[in-house]
């Protein structure tokens, strides 16, 4: 359980003030840039290879993160023609420190008691048939017009099903180039992008534990556009599979898709006590668009 600090979610960049470097860490061709499309400031991270450039939280590696939240959200678009690679440090119960890495540079997924490797595979924004790293075994850069990314990772399920750990807390991220990033999350509660905060009052999602995108991580979606036609959204694992997959990916129509397709396909539903229920019911209408936010304090 998330200490109250944590909860509903935590951004990650705002708690540990990234843009100060106090608590985080950076190497090579780092830089903030405001994103006119995005409207806020993202963090672009390239190098010659995905090593040599790379933003850490936290600073120094005898340090933790401390983040209990099951769902890691990254929010990022990986650069054109390029190769990435991230890192998560993971502890388990047993105090074990396990890494999470994925890459399009990784050609098959590969497994030890501390180190788990996904390829990630990079798809083009549309029309364009699926690809497998895994099926093919050739690592691919990603292509001209790859879209920016919601990736969610249920944390404790990749330990659970690859590893047979169980997850504690969330210790370190390493973001490698070549990356755009706009934030970092962690949470108990599924978010939706695709979902509108008076959609989700009215079909009562808050009892699902499926809550909208809260407003500073969400992606902008112009009038008249839908987020799903505009960005990408990545849950992995994919809800309701019984078996590992070997790679991280978009889903397509085809027996090897390995992702969820968000929106018409909502997991399974969550029984949560009333407490719970009128606590998150309140959180929706304190971000609703008519309420006004107090100002965020040190």
């Amino acid at each position: 359980v998330p200490a109250a600090w944590q909860r509903p979610y935590l951004n990650i960049f705002k708690h540990f003030r990234v843009e100060e470097w106090k608590r985080s860490a950076k190497e090579g061709d780092v830089a903030a840039l405001m994103d006119a499309r995005l409207k806020g400031t993202i963090y672009r991270i390239r190098g010659s290879n995905p090593a040599s450039s790379y933003l850490q939280l936290p600073r120094a590696g005898t340090q933790s993160l401390g983040l209990t939240g099951r769902y890691l959200y990254l929010l990022f678009r990986p650069l054109p023609h390029k190769h990435f690679l991230v890192h998560l440090d993971v502890t388990t119960e047993e105090n074990q420190v396990v890494r999470i890495s994925f890459s399009n540079l990784f050609k098959e997924f590969k497994s030890t008691a501390t180190w788990l490797q996904f390829p990630f595979v990079c798809e083009a924004a549309k029309n364009v048939e699926c690809d497998t790293v895994s099926r093919h075994g050739v690592s691919r850069a990603a292509p001209a017009n790859v879209r920016w990314t919601c990736l969610v990772l249920d944390l404790p399920s990749i330990l659970s099903r690859y590893l047979n750990r169980r997850y504690s807390h969330l210790k370190a991220v390493k973001l490698c180039s070549n990356l755009l990033v706009k934030n970092l999350c962690t949470s108990d509660l599924v978010f939706d992008p695709g979902v509108t905060f008076s959609e989700a009052r009215h079909a009562d999602l808050a009892c699902r534990g499926i809550s909208p995108m809260p407003r500073e991580m969400a992606f902008p979606v112009p009038k008249g556009e839908k987020w799903h036609d505009l960005y990408d959204y990545i849950r992995f694992p994919s809800e309701g599979s019984k078996l590992p997959y070997n790679s991280i990916q978009r889903s397509c129509p085809s027996p090897v898709a390995v992702l969820e397709k968000p929106v018409c396909q909502l997991p399974p539903p969550v029984t949560l006590t009333r407490a719970v229920c009128d606590r998150l019911s309140l959180i929706h209408h304190i971000t609703s668009p008519k309420a006004v936010s107090a100002p965020w304090r040190s």
